[in-house]
């Protein structure tokens, strides 16, 4: 039988013989401890209110699942796209994060290769950063009224994000990086499909080349309809979407780009809740499973961008019945 991970790398080559669907994250083991993680994500602490490396002020309450970028107009650190380099002072990583990584290492070291992929969880993608240093209002429109300044603007993250990625891959040499940025809604992208060509399509095939260069998989989280732009995703090198909504129309997308973009999520998040029952979970995980099941690069797995899930008996219940019908269908279950 294989292993977690051969049964992923299987299901990624086009003509590969994976035993069975693969199980959520249960086959990648995320690399802890990285100084750079620490650096732009180390204010994130329950019960306080903070700001971040780039001045974007940070609510994380008591009682919140997780931290929220909180920006309005008179906090923002951009007051004026066309003046953005007064206002804006990206981080030193090269400065700050060229020492620190024996921890991670140690942890890198300790994961059992023969049967996880190691990765590494890179939040705050280049449009998110933009929409952490404006309001999300001022980052639309100043695509659309200032496109040059914006364009700088994020070559500018570009550069800081090819550069925190040069430090994670030259430190520890993850099998694969998830790579977060959100580039839509439920229904609908941010932006029309000819804006996130223009300003970001570039930028993220520049930074999927050098990973695909030092042999990184390639796993792009954005729960988000993106359906527009499957095949620019394929292009630019997602090796891995992650986080496919049910909203978008998986059968086509997997049709369009199914044997070169493996296709990660499908169930829907709406069962992460208190009280949804154990019978709602299996049923919504086992629609995913039996619609979308026999397309080409299917994955199920739910939405979010890394292991885990808001309440923990979810996510433990979804990978059950994952492995029920994969007994069911396949004769084998591997998480």
């Amino acid at each position: 039988m294989l292993t977690p991970k051969q049964n992923l790398l299987e299901t990624l080559k086009k003509d590969g013989k994976p035993e069975c669907l693969c199980n959520s994250f249960t086959m990648l083991k995320p690399i802890g401890g990285d100084p750079c993680f620490k650096l732009i994500r180390g204010n994130r602490i329950r019960g306080t209110e903070s700001e971040d490396v780039w001045g974007t002020h940070i609510s994380f309450p008591q009682d919140a699942p997780a931290a929220v970028p909180i920006v309005t107009k008179e906090n923002q650190v951009i007051k004026d796209i066309t003046h953005w380099r007064d206002y804006v002072k990206v981080p030193d990583l090269i400065g700050r994060c060229s020492e620190g990584w024996e921890t991670a290492i140690e942890n890198e070291k300790a994961i059992d290769h023969d049967r996880y992929l190691t990765c590494v969880i890179m939040g705050t993608g280049i449009f998110e950063q933009l929409h952490m240093l404006m309001t999300f209002e001022d980052t639309l429109c100043n695509m659309l009224e200032e496109p040059d300044d914006m364009q700088e603007l994020i070559d500018a993250i570009c550069e800081y994000r090819l550069t925190y990625m040069k430090l994670v891959v030259e430190h520890l040499h993850p099998d694969l990086i998830i790579s977060h940025d959100d580039w839509g809604s439920k229904t609908s992208l941010f932006m029309s499909p000819s804006t996130w060509r223009d300003l970001f399509k570039e930028p993220y095939r520049k930074l999927y080349s050098y990973l695909h260069e030092n042999g990184v998989i390639v796993m792009h989280h954005g729960d988000s309809y993106m359906e527009p732009i499957v095949e620019d995703m394929a292009e630019i090198g997602i090796d891995i979407w992650q986080g496919v909504l049910p909203t978008n129309n998986v059968a086509a997308i997997s049709e369009k780009v199914g044997d070169r973009m493996l296709l990660m999520g499908g169930i829907d998040s709406v069962i992460d809740r208190a009280d949804a029952s154990e019978e709602e979970i299996r049923r919504e995980t086992r629609r995913a499973c039996e619609e979308y099941g026999g397309l080409k690069g299917y994955w199920p797995g739910i939405t979010y961008g890394g292991p885990g899930t808001i309440y923990p008996e979810v996510e433990k219940i979804i990978i059950d019945e994952i492995n029920r019908y994969n007994r069911e269908k396949y004769g084998v279950a591997i998480s």
